[in-house]
């Protein structure tokens, strides 16, 4: 006949309990990978001009006068939906850029209405490009873009497209890419551009990212106008080879659309870089 121990039961079922209650308290003293992910990668395609810029470069001071006249612009993306563009052009914004691509896989779905929204009000704009290096080369991005809005027509009134290159929202700050790699895609990128449209690629950067990314390599300069991105009281040092901006974006907290740039030049020097 078995014999039974009583103390052993009772030390067992102690020793049960004190698991469950070690695992009870470890799940709510553990955060979930959820909660230990405070900043997503974004979704694919979600990227615009300047995402990285407050995050790696801040906000220091507002805009302050410049010796020559400076003419308001504006740049959009599909996280503007549908632009209020007569609201943006009685406060005296006279041009824009839209978003048109990003790598070979996006196209922006409010394309249509804030491209030609902003020509139908008597605006000056162009479209751009969120380039993805890790994702295909310079030469087939630059040709989705001019195949989805990217092109260029003399007609005075649109302005040449614009490659931004920044910050990856989606991984690696220089998409896995050496500085010589990197200015290697970016010039597969203007080629192509200039061999489709006859025009030179604008180059949207901040500096910060340009010297780590491409070495703060100046070969891009005699060519290509400047769109320097730095939400500060002046556009600062410029990247290697630029005596001079074209454009300067110098808030994502503007009215009515948040991202304001400026025109280093009157109204005149806007059509000027339209007609080529």
């Amino acid at each position: 006949m078995p014999v039974h121990r009583p103390g052993k039961a009772r030390v067992r079922r102690l020793t049960l309990a004190g698991a469950l209650l070690a695992a009870f308290s470890f799940a709510f003293t553990v955060p979930s990978a959820a909660d230990t992910t405070a900043d997503p990668t974004p979704a694919r395609g979600s990227a615009y001009m300047g995402m990285g810029v407050l995050a790696h470069d801040g906000r220091s001071g507002t805009p302050t006068g410049t010796d020559a006249t400076q003419t308001e612009g504006v740049d959009v993306s599909s996280h503007q939906g549908n632009v209020a563009w007569s609201t943006l052009w009685n406060s005296g914004v006279k041009w824009a850029y839209v978003k048109a691509t990003e790598g070979t896989y996006y196209t922006n779905p409010y394309f249509a209405q804030q491209y030609n929204g902003s020509y139908n009000v008597g605006m000056i704009r162009g479209a751009y490009h969120f380039a993805t290096p890790d994702t295909s080369s310079g030469a087939a991005q630059a040709n989705y873009f001019v195949d989805h809005g990217g092109g260029w027509s003399r007609d005075g009134k649109t302005l040449p497209g614009a490659l931004d290159i920044e910050w990856n929202p989606y991984g690696d700050t220089c998409y896995g890419k050496s500085a010589s790699a990197m200015v290697s895609w970016i010039t597969d990128f203007l080629n192509t551009y200039k061999a489709r449209t006859g025009r030179d690629a604008v180059i949207y950067t901040a500096t910060s990212w340009w010297t780590q990314c491409t070495g703060n390599y100046g070969g891009f300069a005699s060519k290509n106008p400047l769109w320097i991105a730095r939400y500060a009281s002046s556009p600062g040092t410029l990247p290697a080879g630029w005596s001079f901006y074209t454009m300067w974006q110098y808030t994502s907290s503007g009215p009515t659309v948040g991202d304001h740039d400026k025109f280093n030049g009157a109204l005149d020097r806007v059509q000027a870089l339209a007609n080529g």
